[in-house]
């Protein structure tokens, strides 16, 4: 097991490094990530940016925009928050996506250990009585599987809400007033306090899961390749926010496997352009579902007949060729 732990804090880079670890584990390989960004919001692949982020706060206040290659929803990073990654290559074998109480559990165990009430309550939340404190993400391609976390360890929570537009379609449904209601920091429920170096240190410990640690070696070609990364994608408008054609049809709906909306340019009864946003998983790239809904008409047996050639849960996990179908039509 690689453990490494990322002292630098550009996110434009960290995510560079996180995809190049990935792409370069060795089968059977498992690595473990800990590291920290300057105040950044980081989007998830599906997400329409600019809705979800409130663009004038964030840029009074510098705070940095970057989209993440795996799905789910939006979120804050600043120095108070922890984030932690785990990479497992399982060779020839393909990984059932998107597990998340599994990798969540070492970081819900320690916490219990240090005598915070932690659980895993949602598809991909962590939460202290009630309130989360830990979103997760995960990303699949073939038998690798990359699963990222937030940890708000002591961050500036106002700053958070201020930062991120929340849809009222998230507040409806989980039941709450507000965000601000519902997050906190891990700091607040520590019988003992302990500071940020020392949480990091516990978190190692407990995500290595006791394996036999294997040295990483940061090399120049490697800091070129990540950096080389971070410039021609992480960096630039074209992967953060893209263009955002115009549509005349949206059809929304919050599952209980995510937000899933769709935006379709209808031209003379025929889909000209269809753009499909929300915090849902998958494993396969959205942009090739988004290609088969458009040049067709804008009916239900032509929708229904090009759904049919593609398995709609790889795109979006949890749902099927008849709900996908019935949402757009």
């Amino acid at each position: 097991m690689k453990v490494i732990l990322n002292e630098k804090t550009n996110p434009y880079y960290n995510l560079a490094f996180e995809e190049y670890v990935m792409t370069h584990l060795e089968p059977g390989e498992k690595c473990v990530i800990l590291w920290q960004n300057e105040p950044t919001i980081v989007v998830g692949k599906h997400q329409n940016t600019v809705e979800e982020i409130n663009e004038q706060f964030v840029k009074e206040k510098g705070i940095n925009v970057v989209r993440r290659m795996s799905g789910g929803g939006a979120v804050y990073h600043d120095g108070g928050n922890l984030n932690y990654t785990v990479i497992h290559h399982q060779g020839d074998r393909e990984q059932a996506p998107f597990d998340f109480a599994s990798f969540t559990r070492p970081v819900v165990d320690l916490l219990k250990r240090l005598g915070v009430p932690a659980a895993f309550n949602s598809r991909n939340d962590l939460d202290i009585e009630g309130k989360k404190f830990s979103g997760n993400a995960q990303y699949v391609k073939g038998p690798i599987i990359l699963h990222h976390g937030t940890l708000l360890f002591d961050s500036e929570l106002e700053v958070m809400v201020r930062a991120l537009n929340v849809s009222d379609d998230k507040i409806i449904s989980k039941g709450i007033k507000s965000v601000r209601s519902r997050v906190t920091n891990i700091s607040e429920h520590l019988p003992v306090p302990m500071t940020m170096a020392e949480f990091k240190h516990q978190l190692a410990k407990a995500l290595s899961e006791g394996e036999a640690e294997t040295a990483f070696e940061h090399t120049e070609a490697l800091e070129a390749e990540v950096c080389k990364l971070r410039d021609s994608k992480y960096a630039t408008w074209d992967w953060n926010y893209g263009t955002s054609p115009d549509f005349n049809v949206q059809k929304r709906r919050k599952f209980d496997f995510g937000l899933v909306d769709v935006r379709l340019a209808v031209e003379s009864g025929v889909i000209r352009q269809c753009k499909i946003y929300g915090d849902f998983f998958g494993k396969s790239q959205i942009e090739a579902l988004e290609a088969q809904l458009t040049d067709i008409p804008y009916d239900g047996p032509a929708v229904d007949e090009a759904l049919s050639h593609l398995n709609v849960g790889d795109y979006v996990a949890g749902a099927d060729r008849a709900l996908l179908s019935a949402l757009i039509v």
